[in-house]
């Protein structure tokens, strides 16, 4: 799984594809968290790339807690710091454009990443003068020089932290501010234990967020049951699910959403690393969701923590869960018409998709 996994020296699937769920703070480089460490005089507990790499990355099945503890490890590194935002953004579009994605959506907190005007300040940091809402100028600029450099479309989308809701209404006003200036939606991740009858605040972005025409994604039925995904669907009215594994536990939600054609993001190699699924792929839900013709698009999730990349994704669908080239191409097309972008955009996107596999445009879209 370290490795890019690779048949005679090509990806899996080596046509254009589209990621719609790759957290900005768990892709960035390790190489660059060391660098950046260096400039600005951070002593870390190793200094070396493959050192670094294990005190960063999960390489068995473990929980959802214990993968969340690795942003300790090099968060505080990039966190307030101007050019590191911007660099991480920049790079991530790199990565992508090599991956061959023509389309990606990034999300992230801002306020993890600031040391200003937030409370509290998070990773011990002193407090600075990078304001959340700096964060996301910051993050924009760097997409944006990356889809100028790299030739690919990227936006980003602001996630909500469930054990943070006094931060839901300031991620919502951030999302309506630069809502034509690179970001197209807001998420919800975190602790799915933490439900949102208890936790009002993240009710009241969503509704405010859906008054203002922002698409809706929520983390949910990746580690929780299916009544987090019921609860993201009739009560954040999300547009998207986030992994949403477990709903197939409920098999009258399950079959309500597949009615509706919601869209679920799908990281394989997360969760079996997170504890979100069986460690067996063959026995992954994504071969049922794939069975009943689902709407599912296949991601990243937290590619540096996982030390993964696309490919290993499709390599393990493919492997493990009879994954063909048909079924990537429509995949990949039905990510496109799940994707955040204004109606005009999506249109050239899915035509540039349908050119490159060699398919009649379906004119039902």
């Amino acid at each position: 799984m370290a490795e890019t996994c690779v048949n005679g020296g090509k990806a899996t699937f080596n046509k254009p594809k589209v990621e719609l769920h790759v957290h900005l703070d768990g892709a960035i480089r390790i190489e660059t968290i060391l660098d950046v460490a260096k400039r600005r005089g951070i002593k870390l507990p190793a200094t070396t790339v493959s050192e670094m790499t294990s005190r960063c990355t999960v390489d068995k099945p473990g929980t959802l807690t214990e993968f969340l503890d690795k942003f300790n490890q090099f968060m505080h590194v990039i966190a307030g710091d101007r050019e590191a935002i911007k660099r991480i953004a920049y790079e991530l579009v790199e990565t992508k454009a090599k991956e061959g994605v023509i389309y990606v959506e990034t999300r992230y907190n801002p306020h993890l990443m600031a040391n200003c005007n937030v409370m509290p300040i998070q990773w011990n940091q002193k407090e600075g003068d990078v304001t959340p809402d700096d964060v996301v100028h910051l993050v924009n600029e760097g997409l944006k020089k990356g889809e100028n450099d790299f030739k690919i479309k990227a936006r980003s989308i602001l996630c909500c932290m469930r054990h943070m809701p006094n931060w839901s209404m300031d991620v919502v006003e951030l999302c309506k501010k630069y809502q034509n200036d690179g970001v197209v939606a807001i998420d919800l991740a975190g602790d799915e234990s933490l439900n949102c009858g208890t936790y009002p605040l993240h009710r009241k972005a969503y509704e405010e967020a859906e008054k203002s025409g922002i698409h809706r994604t929520v983390h949910a039925g990746e580690v929780g049951p299916p009544s987090v995904v019921r609860e993201a669907v009739e009560v954040l009215k999300a547009e998207r699910i986030g992994h949403g594994y477990h709903t197939i536990e409920d098999q009258d939600l399950y079959k309500q959403l597949l009615e509706q054609n919601m869209h679920f993001e799908i990281c394989p190699i997360s969760s079996k690393l997170t504890g979100g699924c069986d460690p067996d792929f063959t026995k992954h839900p994504l071969i049922r969701f794939k069975e009943d013709n689902a709407n599912y698009s296949l991601n990243t999730d937290d590619p540096a923590i996982f030390n993964s990349t696309l490919d290993s994704e499709y390599e393990t669908a493919t492997q493990y869960m009879g994954f063909t080239e048909e079924t990537f191409m429509q995949m990949n097309i039905n990510a496109a018409k799940s994707c955040f972008l204004p109606e005009k955009e999506k249109t050239v996107l899915l035509n540039q998709l349908y050119e490159a596999y060699g398919m009649i445009n379906d004119t039902g879209f």
